[in-house]
């Protein structure tokens, strides 16, 4: 059955279940949502926003009904498996683990940002939101085409939030925890966008984007996994866990990265020479 059959009626009944679910206290950031002091009010935008794209994508796909049922699935797993990562349980043992804080990232990082791409959800927000939003979707679509461009800004963030004074300042403030976080969501979907649909004379860039970072990754990883000491000075961090952390990037992130770098190049020679050539 084709998404774009469904009713109306069905559209909004699934739009309150899937808001009911998103609100439930399952799915809440450090306890319950909208709880804690005023210093929580940017976790509280975030909780906010995540939840009016969700329904924004579900108004919209009563307008824009979305090409197939399996793009709509990928995208509500997506943000269901975006809420858990950010504003479950989770999140609450990430501020006491450096290993469960880098399986964090990788989640938001090598998970749900590239299945945030292949869920394809620009056509619903747009219809949700009308072209009040057109230049924010010109200006990424602009930059997917440049992999590397998005690779080196995707490097910035990694490299940024992973240096010891914003990685414990952003256990602290929740300010800086939500940027961090966002913005290792935004880089990330460019970044994907840019490697998983890279225009007919982009895709050896896109191959080469992903080595470079599988490299770059690769040696964070190895910097966590082999230093003598804490970098992230805490009591609750352990050399061990600090370990573990490296290697979570090390290796299970660097994987995912080398696989869709060997399936972009064997793209790219799988193209006429001449086509190559150009």
């Amino acid at each position: 059955m084709r998404l774009g059959r469904l009713s109306a009626m069905g559209w909004r009944r699934c739009s309150l279940a899937l808001a009911g679910l998103a609100l439930s206290p399952a799915a809440s950031a450090h306890g319950a949502w909208f709880s804690g002091g005023a210093a929580q009010a940017p976790v509280w935008f975030a909780q906010a926003l995540f939840v009016l794209a969700w329904l924004a994508y579900l108004w919209g796909a009563l307008r824009q009904p979305p090409a197939t049922w399996r793009r709509a699935t990928v995208f509500h797993a997506t943000m269901g498996l975006a809420g858990l990562t950010l504003f479950g349980p989770f999140d609450d043992w990430a501020a006491h683990s450096s290993a469960a804080h880098m399986l964090q990232h990788m989640l938001l990082m090598g998970v749900v940002a590239p299945l945030a791409v292949l869920a394809r959800p620009l056509p619903q927000w747009r219809a949700a939101l009308g072209p009040v939003a057109d230049t924010l979707w010109r200006g990424c679509a602009r930059l997917s085409r440049r992999p590397m461009a998005c690779a080196l800004l995707h490097a910035v963030a990694i490299w940024t939030w992973h240096a010891p004074g914003p990685y414990l300042a952003a256990l602290s403030d929740p300010g800086l925890h939500v940027l961090e976080h966002a913005s290792f969501l935004f880089t990330g979907w460019l970044f994907w966008w840019s490697v998983l649909r890279p225009g007919r004379d982009a895709v050896l860039q896109a191959a080469l984007a992903l080595l470079f970072t599988v490299i770059h990754t690769g040696m964070l990883g190895a910097l966590l996994t082999f230093a003598r000491e804490p970098l992230y000075a805490s009591e609750s961090r352990d050399l061990w866990d600090q370990q573990l952390a490296g290697l979570l990037m090390w290796i299970p992130g660097g994987t995912i990265y080398l696989l869709v770098a060997s399936w972009a190049g064997y793209r790219w020679l799988s193209r006429p020479l001449s086509a190559q050539r150009q």
